[in-house]
């Protein structure tokens, strides 16, 4: 893979998609545009900032490609729900920078998750990434969620290999443990550089524009910070995991400046990370 916008390859599948066939899922590009990596710069924003442009952007890995469709901000150092809060830790260092690597988590014992590392290096702030649309390698994402649940804790949880194989496209990537395991992401990958592609994996733009008013609503699973609205994801889509319905006021339960979305933490503290 290359960090550049040079001609189409066969490793990026999505870029040589039928025109018809990405206007068929909903996404609509824009003419004439080629699949490029995202440059570093895109992600040294505020993980707020940062969260909702990701919507239609295109996760990479070894042929299997998705399409975004639904992300949670966590603000490092001012967010209680973030596993940077407390500082940096051998499990969380990837967070503190350079933007644009992927951090990898393991939790419950048996789940990975993926996020996208924001904010210039040294200050921690992610965002997770929760659903894809299938695009392309899709019997691959298939394949492989059939044997992450065949392999039981540590790969995904025990269950019955036959359903999975059958599973429906919209269930294959469809909450952020499934993602991994549609894609193959363990800690192996945590670090993986998503501009260069060096690690194995990388994020592109094929010129899907994100929705211009993504779905909003308060961030699931967490027990802290629980009244932020720092959930976005593409209306309608049937990728979308279930989750917290969307919230009428986008500012809700936010400060004057996080509504503008540009508070950045004047120190990454020196503390230990909760549980998330």
């Amino acid at each position: 893979m290359t960090a550049g916008g040079g001609p189409r390859r066969p490793d990026h599948p999505a870029a040589d998609r039928p025109a018809a066939d990405r206007r068929s899922s909903g996404h609509r590009r824009r003419r004439g545009e080629s699949a490029r990596a995202v440059p570093r710069r895109f992600y040294a924003g505020d993980p707020v900032e940062v969260a909702p442009t990701l919507l239609n952007k295109l996760l990479v890995r070894d042929g299997r490609v998705g399409r975004i469709v639904e992300v949670e901000a966590y603000r490092g150092a001012e967010d209680p729900a973030s596993h940077a809060f407390r500082g940096m830790t051998a499990r969380n260092a990837t967070m503190f920078g350079p933007p644009g690597r992927l951090y990898v988590y393991f939790t419950y014992g048996m789940h990975f998750c993926a996020n996208v590392v924001c904010w210039p290096e040294g200050l921690a702030g992610a965002v997770l990434l929760r659903a894809l649309a299938p695009v392309a390698g899709i019997e691959a994402m298939r394949s492989a969620r059939s044997l992450a649940r065949r392999a039981g804790p540590g790969t995904g949880g025990a269950g019955d290999t036959a359903r999975a194989a059958s599973l429906p496209d919209r269930l294959l990537a469809s909450g952020p443990a499934r993602l991994c395991q549609a894609l193959g992401v363990t800690r192996v990958e945590d670090g993986a550089d998503l501009v260069t592609g060096v690690g194995g994996m990388q994020l592109l733009d094929d010129g899907v524009a994100p929705p211009r008013q993504p779905a909003v609503s308060l961030r699931v699973g967490i027990k802290v910070a629980v009244d932020r609205p720092w959930r976005w994801f593409v209306p309608g889509d049937p990728n979308v995991s279930r989750g917290a319905m969307p919230t009428a006021d986008p500012g809700a339960g936010m400060g004057p400046v996080e509504r503008r979305g540009r508070a950045r933490p004047t120190s990454p503290g020196g503390r230990t990370p909760r549980s998330r």
